[in-house]
Formats: structure tokens, C-alpha cells, sequence
């Protein structure tokens, strides 16, 4: 039987096993300290960290590590966001910024995209909540004790989307302080982030934050730029190229280090692999694909409209000032992403700008032809000097205290440029010496076109100049010389002060000693015959349009041209009937509109909506324009219109129908200033008015004859070009053709009277001879219809004394 224990022991087994006892008690005592102590220590350190935790925090949230976002900010997180420009058929047009960004929604970017990213950059950002301490650990180990750049950093995407919008300060001397401070901030930021918005809905803020290479900021302008695709038609290796551009903008840009990029965009695609986005299989092929790009990228000089952007861009700024004033809000056209629709028509812009182009291409080339072999494009010297002395590059260098002969070597001094090709409407290089390119551009012909549906005010098309990047100044709203364009308005205000249109006139040269022995000619020198109006306007008559204008009165024609819609002062003297004043073709063209309209003005607009960047309404044109309003009798417009239809159908502007084969209503004005320096036409169908101005930046280089400087030819094949390249576009071909509205049966009378009336006793047989009259009797009997009936006129004698008015110019 065994012993019971511990009876049965031994007395040196039974002090052994006390002393092991002892032993044992007091190895437990010992341990039982230390971990209270560690215990205690621990828990010390954690109440420290507690502490430590929310002091930071609350020091984070006072701004003691920069700038903090508050929780509304957070809720309504906005990026600056480029305002686009769309045209009425919502064809995107340009874009305002400074920084070239368009916000895209989640699901308009491609998965392969995300998953790039994803795996390039935050591989657990799906399982983490704003900080990653397995990748701080990763960083600690690999990166601070092992000294491995190349392990990654500790920033999650959360981090980095703080980093990118809200940037990061230097906020002590000490630069690597100033990290830590941030990087702090960036956590705490993070973190509210993902409590406030999605997984999906950070990384979409994320891509449409980050900057790609080459300035361009978020996905949308990325993806568009280098593979001119929206970002959800990216595939996988143009997605892996982008993606992997972000460690480093410069080094791994596709167009500028094509073959770093290709290398980076296998490591990201490598990356996708593992991460299990792709099969062996698919990755080994994507890395065997050829890097391809097809970059596009969009700027202020190139595109439809140009000229018409920069024009819209100063009236958007005033417009939404005044918006801002008004409602409260603070709208930057640069950063808040509007969508501006206009009323410019994109096909009808195209049509325009090419219209522009081949015939300057042309005229051009006639130009030069038409000079003698010793002659220069201007014909006074002065105004090359003073190009030459006023240019940017010589007046920096008076300003930096060179003398002239220094200057005058840097002028002469052959360089390598680019300048303006006429013969393709682009650029070339070429190497020449500054001064060289400055009589280079000097000679260059230059045009304005415009385009509007009279019945609306709609601009449909707006041509400022033959290219924006050497010719910046709008030549549809610079004002020069209107030549007889102008007449019609002169017509129109003799009807409204009721001038009977019927009435015939003598077409002789005569001198008015009230204005200083002033005797306008006609262009050709051709006199003699009695004209009525329309015969007057169809040939274009310098002398019936200033005895209409000593009859209406300049001040009467200046209120008129002000009922129109021209802003500009206009001189109150007869010269204006002869286009003395300087305006704008804008400024014509809304003349016009109220001949083309019957007698209604409608302000011209194109700027139709702007929306902010959740698509709400904050101008709308149909609202805030002034109503239509009629400053000529239907009559009377009527009357103007059917004269202007004889100008095409039998005057100076034939070539639209012999030339252009147009069809149908068309009634306009050609216009030719002193000197041949502008040529101008204007001309409308019954659904579209139009018009051209053409001529060089200074008035002194032009065509030395009539025969190539009228505005027949110099203008009207810009119109007759685009009316036909319209005619055989079915998208616009309803744009012409048809006929007017139907006159009354007066104006259809007076419109059927023979143009011109001759009677021997009034006829005149040649310049001399008429000199010689006017000056025997300055006030001249005139004929005059009183009345007409059954399509007669009936004729009687009349005189008729001239009014006295102030002094005005001299203009052939």
C-alpha cells in the first residue's frame, strides 16, 4: 500500500521540498511586482497617450498645424473647377481656369482606374479608416531603420486627398518639424473625411484633385489630354500609364519621357497583379503593349470661337459681378466650374472660320501681287517706324536704359520664330530678325465676321480675326471706318422724317460753301440722271446720300444710328452719310437687325444660361433681357429692305448671285472707306443676318486701286462663302432661300419705280460741266414725286434750300 504524502516522505525530501517551495513563492512574488509594475507603467503610458491624444487634437482643431477645414467645409468639400463653354448644339467650346480642372462623377471613371490606383498607391484602402499603422510600421522598419526609399510611404489616399486640397504650410523653421506638423494635421483631417463621405466618393474627390503631368489637374482633363478619351473609356494600360505619372510628374510624363513612363506603367501594372486586379496572363500582355498617346491639349488660342471666348470672358466677369452684388454669392469664373451655354452655333462657327480663312488665303496673295516690286504694304514709312520703335521687345529694352544703336542690333539680329502662315491660317518658323517679322505681320490682311438671327438677337457665329495667338484684337468689336454700309441708316432716317422715296434726285457733283467749298464725288466719278432712293442705294450714290442727309439733318441720322443700337459717338456733320464715323461691325450688324426685323429692335445676345456647378440656373438671358422694342414704322424698314434686295439683285452687290449662286431673299450693303483701307458687306436672308469687315491693322496698308479695294471684294466673298457653304450643309439649308415677309401695297409701288429718271434739261454731260453749274447755283432744282399711282411717278419741279450745319470733314 503506497504511503500517504507526506507522511511517507523522507525528512531531507520533505526540507527539499519546502525549500523548493520557497523558492517558487518567492520567483511568484517577484513576478507578480513586476508585472504590476509593468501594469502600472502601461497603463500609465496609455492615459499619457490618451492624454497626449486629445491634447494634439484639440491643438490640430485650434489651427496650432495649419489650417483645419470646419464640418460644413467638410460636408461641401468644392475643387477649383475650370468653367466651360458650350455652343447652342452643346459642343464644348473652351474653358476658363487657372488651374485646368472638370470635376467627373464616380461612376464616369473607369474600375481599371481605381484599381491602379488602388494598388499603386494605398493597397488597404479599403480596409482601413483614414491612417494605415500597418503601413506606419512598414515605414518605421523598412524606411527609418533600414533606409529603404523605396518601400512607399505611410500617407493613406485620405491623406493625400487632404494634402491636395488643402495644401500643406510651412509652419516652423525647421523643415522636417513642419512635416511632422502637417502630416499630424493630415491624419485628424482624414479621419473626418471618411466618417463624412464614401469609400467611392473619396477616391473620385482624390482623382479629380491630383495633378497629372504637364499642369493638368484631375482625371477628366488627364484622361482627355494625353488619350483624348473620357475617363470612363480609358483601357487598362492607359489607366496603369496615368496612375503611375503620380510619383512623378516630369520624370514619368508620357509625351516628354515616353520610355520612363513605359516602365513605370509595367511597374503599376505589376503592382495590379499582385494585388489580384489582373491575371498573369493579362498583365505579361498589357506589358508587352506599346506605350500610345494621342495628346490633345486644349488652349486659349486654339478651338472654335476664339476671338468670341476672350469676348465673352470680360462680359462673363462684369456679369457675374453684378450677380454676386445682387443675390449675395461669390462666383469666380476661374474656380467655381459654371457651364456657360452661349448661342453660338458650333457647325455654323466652323463654316464661318473657313470662310475667313481661304478667302484671306487668297486675298492675300492678291494683295502682294498687286504691289510694284519696290513697294512696301504701307505707303508711308512713318507707320513702320512706329511699329518698329513701339514694339514690346524694343521698348523693354529702352525701358532697361539701351541706347538706340544697341536696339537697333538686337532688332536686325536673325532669330528663330514662329509667326503667322496666311496661307493656312497657322503658324510657321522661320528665322528672321524682329524687325523683319514686324513688316512680315504688318502687311497682313485681317477679318471680322459675324452672324445672327435677326428675329432673336442669337448670335450663331462669331469670327474675331484670322488667329487668335498672333492677333489677338476682336475685329468684330474694334471699330473702323464703315464707309456705305453707313448710308441705309441715312435712307432710313430721311423716310422717318418723311422724305418721300419716291422722289427722284440729281445725281451731280456740286460743293457746299457752307462746309468750306466741300464737294463729295461718287466713287467712280460717273454723274448725271435723276435717282430715287432705292436707285441711289443700288448704286451706291455719294451724291443722293448727302443731299439726304442736308434734308434729314445729321443730328436726326446720329439718333437713329443711337435707336439702332449704336453706342459709339458718331459725329453730327453731313460726312457721316459717307461713313466718316468709326464703328464696330457689332455695331452694324445690330443696325441691321432692325432693317432685317421690320423696323424691331432685338438686342443682340449671345451668352444664353449660366449654371453653377449643380446645374442650377443663376442668369438666364430670356429673363434679364430688355423687351423688343420697334424704332422704325414696318413701312419704312420695309422700304430700306426692299432697297438693299436691288443692291444684290442689281447694285455693287451682284457678286452674291453671279458668284455664289444664292438663291432666294437676299438683301444687303457693300461699304468701301476712303483710301480702300475697309471693306465691308453686310447682307441678310429672311431667317440669318451677316456680315464682314476686312482690312489690315492699320489703315495705311491697303489696295492701292478700287478694282480689288471695294468691299465687293474684299468682303463679300467672306459672306457669299459661308451663305453657301450653309446652302449645301443640311443642318442650316433652311437658313436661306424663301422670300420676305410681303409690303404693303405702297411700298411695293414705290419699289417697282424706275431707279433712274432722265431729262435732258437736267442732265449733265460731264464732270467739268457740272462743276461749273454748282457753281452758278449751289442750291439746285431738284425734282421731286409728290405722289405715285398705278406705278407713274409724277414729276414736278422744285427748289428746295439746303440747311446750314457746323463744319464737318473731308471724305472722298
Amino acid at each position: 500500500m503506497t504511503p500517504l504524502y507526506p507522511f511517507a516522505m523522507g525528512a531531507s525530501e520533505l526540507g527539499a521540498k519546502l525549500s523548493q517551495t520557497i523558492t517558487r513563492f518567492r520567483t511568484f512574488t517577484r513576478n507578480r511586482l513586476a508585472v504590476r509594475v509593468i501594469g502600472a507603467l502601461t497603463l500609465l503610458s496609455l492615459l499619457v497617450l490618451v492624454a497626449a491624444y486629445f491634447f494634439v487634437k484639440d491643438a490640430v482643431y485650434d489651427g496650432a498645424f495649419g489650417e483645419v477645414p470646419s464640418p460644413r467645409q467638410l460636408a461641401n468639400i468644392t475643387t477649383a473647377e475650370a468653367s466651360r463653354v458650350l455652343s447652342s448644339d452643346g459642343r464644348q467650346l473652351g474653358k476658363y481656369y487657372l488651374q485646368e480642372r472638370v470635376t467627373v462623377a464616380r461612376n464616369e471613371i473607369a474600375p481599371s482606374i481605381v484599381e491602379a490606383l488602388v494598388a499603386t498607391e494605398d493597397a488597404r484602402y479599403f480596409k482601413h479608416a483614414g491612417y494605415d499603422l500597418e503601413a506606419w510600421a512598414r515605414v518605421l522598419v523598412k524606411t527609418v531603420l533600414n533606409g529603404d526609399q523605396s518601400s512607399g510611404g505611410g500617407s493613406t489616399l485620405s491623406q493625400q486627398l487632404v494634402k491636395n486640397l488643402y495644401g500643406r504650410s510651412k509652419l516652423y523653421e525647421n523643415a522636417d518639424l513642419s512635416l511632422v506638423a502637417n502630416k499630424v494635421r493630415e491624419i485628424f483631417v482624414a479621419c473626418d473625411i471618411e466618417e463624412h463621405y464614401s469609400k467611392d466618393d473619396i477616391l473620385a474627390l482624390y482623382l479629380n484633385t491630383v495633378a497629372f503631368p504637364d499642369n493638368t489637374y484631375g482625371i477628366g482633363v488627364a484622361a482627355r489630354r494625353y488619350f483624348d478619351k473620357a475617363p470612363s473609356e480609358l483601357l487598362v494600360e492607359e489607366a496603369a500609364t496615368l496612375v503611375g505619372s503620380l510619383k512623378a510628374t516630369y520624370t514619368y510624363d508620357p509625351i516628354r519621357n515616353p520610355r520612363a513612363a513605359f516602365y513605370r506603367r509595367n511597374t503599376v501594372l505589376d503592382l495590379m497583379e499582385k494585388q489580384g486586379y489582373l491575371t498573369a496572363h493579362e498583365r505579361d500582355s498589357l506589358q508587352a503593349t506599346p506605350l500610345r498617346v494621342a495628346y490633345h491639349r486644349e488652349e486659349h488660342n486654339q478651338g472654335l470661337a476664339t476671338h468670341f471666348r476672350e469676348h465673352a470672358r470680360l462680359e462673363l466677369k462684369q456679369l457675374l459681378a453684378e450677380i454676386n452684388a445682387e443675390r449675395g454669392t461669390d462666383y469666380d469664373l476661374y474656380h467655381d466650374g459654371l457651364l456657360i451655354e452661349t448661342t453660338i452655333d458650333a457647325g455654323m462657327q466652323a463654316h464661318a472660320e473657313r470662310a475667313v480663312t481661304e478667302h484671306l488665303a487668297e486675298l492675300q496673295t492678291q494683295f502682294y501681287a498687286s504691289l510694284r516690286a519696290d513697294e512696301r504694304p504701307w505707303e508711308v514709312e512713318q507707320t513702320y517706324l512706329d511699329a518698329y520703335r513701339g514694339c514690346d521687345r524694343a521698348s523693354r529694352l529702352r525701358i532697361a536704359g539701351f541706347g538706340e544703336s544697341y536696339i537697333d542690333s538686337v532688332m536686325q539680329a536673325p532669330l528663330t520664330m514662329r509667326v503667322y502662315d496666311y496661307t493656312t491660317a497657322g503658324a510657321k518658323e522661320v528665322t528672321w530678325s524682329p524687325a523683319d517679322s514686324i513688316a512680315y505681320c504688318l502687311g497682313i490682311l485681317n477679318a471680322g465676321f459675324l452672324a445672327v438671327e435677326p428675329s432673336s438677337g442669337a448670335v450663331r457665329a462669331w469670327v474675331g480675326g484670322n488667329n487668335h495667338e498672333f492677333f489677338k484684337y476682336d475685329k468684330v468689336s474694334s471699330q473702323r471706318s464703315v464707309g456705305s454700309t453707313f448710308k441705309p441708316i441715312v435712307y432710313a432716317a430721311a423716310l422717318k422724317q418723311g422724305i418721300d422715296p419716291a422722289r427722284y434726285w440729281g445725281n451731280y457733283r456740286r460743293s457746299y460753301a457752307q462746309y468750306e467749298g466741300w464737294s463729295p464725288r461718287n466713287s467712280g466719278d460717273e454723274y448725271g440722271g435723276q435717282y430715287n432712293m432705292r436707285g441711289g442705294l443700288t448704286n451706291s450714290l455719294n451724291t443722293i446720300s448727302v443731299q439726304l442727309m442736308m434734308h434729314t439733318g445729321p443730328k436726326n441720322v446720329v439718333q437713329l444710328a443711337s435707336d439702332l443700337g449704336i453706342e459709339s459717338k458718331l459725329p453730327a456733320v453731313p460726312a457721316i452719310a459717307l461713313g466718316a464715323g468709326e464703328l464696330s461691325l457689332k455695331e452694324m450688324i445690330q443696325a441691321y437687325s432692325v432693317f432685317a426685323n421690320r423696323g424691331v429692335r432685338t438686342n443682340l445676345r449671345y451668352i444664353e444660361r449660366i449654371r453653377n456647378r449643380n446645374g442650377e440656373v443663376i442668369y438666364d438671358a430670356a429673363a434679364a433681357a430688355p423687351k423688343s422694342v420697334a424704332v422704325l414704322s414696318t413701312e419704312h424698314a420695309d422700304l430700306v429692305r426692299g432697297m438693299l434686295e436691288s443692291v444684290v439683285d442689281n447694285g455693287t452687290g451682284r457678286r452674291v448671285r453671279w458668284k455664289y449662286k444664292l438663291d432666294g431673299a437676299v438683301a444687303g450693303k457693300t461699304g468701301t472707306s476712303q483710301n480702300h483701307s475697309d471693306g465691308w458687306f453686310i447682307g441678310f436672308t429672311p431667317r440669318l443676318l451677316a456680315g464682314a469687315w476686312t482690312g489690315a491693322e492699320s489703315p495705311a496698308v491697303r489696295f492701292r486701286d478700287i478694282k480689288y479695294g471695294q468691299g465687293a471684294h474684299m468682303a463679300l466673298p467672306v459672306w457669299g462663302r459661308f451663305m453657301s457653304a450653309l446652302q449645301e450643309d443640311e443642318r442650316y439649308a433652311h437658313y436661306l432661300g424663301g422670300s420676305f415677309p410681303k409690303p404693303d401695297a405702297y411700298v411695293n409701288e414705290v419699289l417697282e419705280l424706275p431707279m433712274r429718271y432722265v431729262e435732258p434739261e437736267l442732265s449733265f454731260e460731264s464732270s467739268a460741266h457740272i462743276a461749273a453749274a454748282v457753281e452758278v447755283a449751289p442750291e439746285a432744282t431738284q425734282p421731286a414725286a409728290r405722289s405715285v399711282s398705278g406705278g407713274t411717278s409724277v414729276i414736278k419741279e422744285e427748289t428746295t434750300p439746303l440747311p446750314s450745319r457746323a463744319k464737318q470733314v473731308s471724305l472722298e
